[in-house]
């Protein structure tokens, strides 16, 4: 019964070095220890973390999903200054993205409603601009879309390096919940839900930022690759990965991303390294809350 009844949530921050900060918001989701953490993902070079939570699922007011992942997003605001962020990867806020994610039997409707109060509590409380996404948004637009209209995707520093709040305080996309200007100490947040998507990363062992671009194009959807995958390529130290959203992964996983990505570094005169993920598969990721839980 109790793995038949289970939401996920996804909670991307906009830091890594600051420890404490990192402690802090740790200590805040323990304050609701029905909702339990079951993966960190730590990237110092692109200086951001993600969290991956699980728990019983419940109605949106009483949800402890919601309680815990809204303490952590309060105490991430409270304790880091997005002014003072930089790394090698796009974000829009201090909490960068949010995403939902039914585990088994529990609908996407369901936890579209958790997403949805999530939203109307941050705009509201923390008086942040929030954007909603998929199964949360009215029109089902995708998180693509609102990055895409906040230049998500164009570094704003030397190095294809991402530094500072916003350049502005205005928005070109009215959010919808929460102030319609930004606070460069915070940015934004995006909270959306979706069905499952896996995040799977490929180092590219070359140092043109245009040659691995071309090759991220050519295996995104968008580009006319992979159906259901986005891709991008970002800077990783000495390599530059080709990143993924790996939006049907039992359609489209990550072996084909990785075959496709060779084939297309080696037309290029480059060499690839492992892939990897960057969290447990759905069924992984169920156990480990039933190991905690027991």
């Amino acid at each position: 019964m109790l793995k038949s009844m289970l939401s996920c949530c996804k909670i991307y921050i906009s830091e890594t070095r600051n420890k404490s900060a990192l402690d802090s918001i740790e200590r805040a989701a323990k304050l609701f220890p029905e909702a339990a953490i079951v993966n960190k993902f730590e990237d110092e070079t692109y200086n951001r973390v993600g969290y991956t939570l699980v728990s019983k699922s419940n109605s949106s007011d009483t949800c402890p999903l919601k309680n815990a992942v809204f303490s952590m997003v309060n105490t991430a605001f409270e304790t880091i200054d997005f002014e003072l962020h930089s790394g090698s990867h796009p974000r829009l806020g201090v909490v960068d993205h949010i995403c939902f994610h039914p585990l088994a039997k529990t609908s996407l409707e369901q936890v579209a409603e958790t997403a949805k109060s999530l939203a109307f509590d941050v705009g509201s409380t923390l008086k942040v601009p929030t954007y909603t996404y998929g199964a949360a948004h009215s029109d089902q637009r995708s998180l693509d879309f609102i990055r895409r209209e906040l230049g998500y995707f164009k570094p704003n520093t030397s190095g294809n390096q991402w530094s500072g709040g916003p350049q502005s305080t205005d928005l070109p996309l009215e959010p919808d919940e929460g102030p319609a200007q930004v606070v460069q100490a915070k940015g934004v947040i995006v909270i959306g839900a979706t069905n499952w998507v896996d995040n799977y990363n490929v180092p590219v062992f070359c140092n043109s930022i245009s040659t691995v671009r071309k090759i991220a194009k050519k295996v995104s959807g968008r580009g006319g690759g992979l159906a259901s995958v986005q891709s991008m390529a970002l800077v990783h130290g000495d390599v530059i990965e080709v990143a993924c959203n790996l939006l049907e992964p039992t359609k489209v996983g990550g072996d084909q991303v990785r075959v496709l990505v060779e084939q297309l570094a080696a037309q290029e005169g480059v060499t690839v390294g492992k892939g990897y993920f960057t969290d447990f598969s759905q069924e992984q990721i169920i156990q480990s809350y039933l190991k905690l839980r027991s």
